[in-house]
């Protein structure tokens, strides 16, 4: 056991956990801070494995903390990127719709975009389409030009070196998964698979295990986090001409994903995906990956089977296409007719973790709370990455006001 009682110790080291430490440290340059990582590198899981993009704000409800996190996050990220040389581009997107029945939400998720100050957003028509994504056939789209693409580990990477380079004190651990935390009247012991560290408050960024982390901290916690893996194709080199930046569908307003979407990424290649299917290992990236206790816990809850229910038809649809590259095909080619069978290849996995209530509802919006001497980052799905920095912010300026630091 470490004898230095450090002033915060930050359990999760993806990118909300790094931007956390970022923002704390950079506020606060004489507080001892310690990360600790349970994998042996930086954003491992959801950070490492997400789909690359910084988002826009364009689909989160005004006045939520997805829709003003994500927007001064993108912005945060962007400078963060261009000060530290991270390799990013800002590139735009187009939504697409592909038949009628989708006009009525493109337009409502241009409203969103509009009420959430998303720069330079416009509806395009057929032959506009065109001009940006050549290969795509649509009949209306929006064009969301502040929509970019990004490395988010090495920006994970690069602001906990910021964070490290502002206090020779405070340092970062991997390796070291928290099975327990022990709780002192002035400090709480987080207990790793085999060190201790002492710190007199605790910020859990945990992610896919930030459920297991908050009931280990003593939070009477209602709801579940169940891990959806999403899988990706990537373009063969003679298909790549095809895609020119981003290209998203018109997302269906009754499932709780973007739907499939083609991603030109920082490396030059360009993936398609990701589906969205259930997971019986939170942090299993193969089609066939089992954990039972994972997979106990989630089909134990009963929200998980309420959510079955609720999208019964998307999840049957997800889970055929998951094994089948020719079901995958099809959903693309309704983007982009001309794809074939050849101009695909097996790419990598992601896992996802929701947030689900009991009703099976998932906990859309970010979720933060505070619990004695802790912060909890409960729920932060996708924009978090792009919002990182601005969750960070906000998780800092929370510690200084819950934790008394200034």
């Amino acid at each position: 056991m470490e004898n230095q009682v450090y002033d915060i110790a930050i359990i999760g080291g993806g990118i909300v956990g790094a931007a956390t430490f970022y923002k704390l440290q950079k506020r606060n340059p004489e507080l001892n801070i310690i990360l600790i990582e349970k994998e042996k590198r930086f954003a491992d899981h959801q950070t490492g494995n997400n789909s690359g993009v910084i988002h826009s704000g364009l689909y989160y409800k005004p006045g939520s903390l997805k829709a003003e996190n994500c927007v001064k996050g993108r912005h945060e990220l962007v400078d963060f990127a261009k000060e530290n040389k991270v390799p990013h581009d800002v590139c735009g997107k187009v939504v697409v719709a592909t038949k009628q029945s989708e006009l009525p939400f493109m337009d409502k998720i241009f409203d969103n975009g509009i009420a959430n100050n998303t720069e330079g957003i416009e509806k395009i028509n057929a032959d506009q389409i065109k001009e940006h994504e050549p290969f795509v056939e649509g009949i209306g789209g929006i064009w969301v030009p502040c929509t970019g693409i990004i490395d988010y580990r090495d920006a994970t990477e690069k602001m906990i070196a910021n964070a490290e380079g502002m206090n020779s004190n405070s340092k970062t651990v991997l390796g070291q998964e928290v099975i327990g935390v022990e709780k002192h009247d002035d400090y709480s012991t987080v207990v790793g698979a085999t060190q201790k560290f002492k710190a007199k408050h605790l910020i859990f960024c945990a992610g896919l295990q930030a459920d297991r982390l908050a009931r280990k901290d003593g939070v009477k916690l209602k709801e579940q986090v169940v891990g959806f893996r999403g899988d990706y194709y990537e373009l063969t080199d003679q298909a790549k001409h095809k895609v020119k930046n981003l290209i998203y569908p018109v997302p269906n307003p009754d499932f709780p994903f973007l739907g499939v979407h083609f991603t030109r990424m920082t490396d030059g290649e360009t993936e398609c995906g990701p589906n969205a299917v259930f997971t019986f290992k939170r942090e299993g990236y193969g089609k066939t990956d089992f954990n039972l206790k994972d997979s106990f816990d989630a089909l134990a809850y009963g929200g998980t089977w309420k959510l079955f229910f609720n999208n019964m038809k998307f999840g049957i649809n997800e889970y055929r296409r998951a094994f089948s590259k020719k079901l995958f095909l099809k959903t693309l080619q309704g983007l982009i007719p001309t794809l074939e069978m050849d101009d695909l290849r097996p790419g990598r996995s992601g896992v996802r973790a929701l947030l689900l209530g009991q009703d099976g509802d998932t906990r859309d919006d970010f979720r933060i709370e505070y619990h004695g001497h802790s912060i909890h980052v409960l729920n932060a799905p996708s924009p978090a990455a792009t919002a990182s920095l601005a969750i960070g912010g906000q998780i800092a300026e929370k510690a200084e006001k819950h934790f008394a630091l200034k």
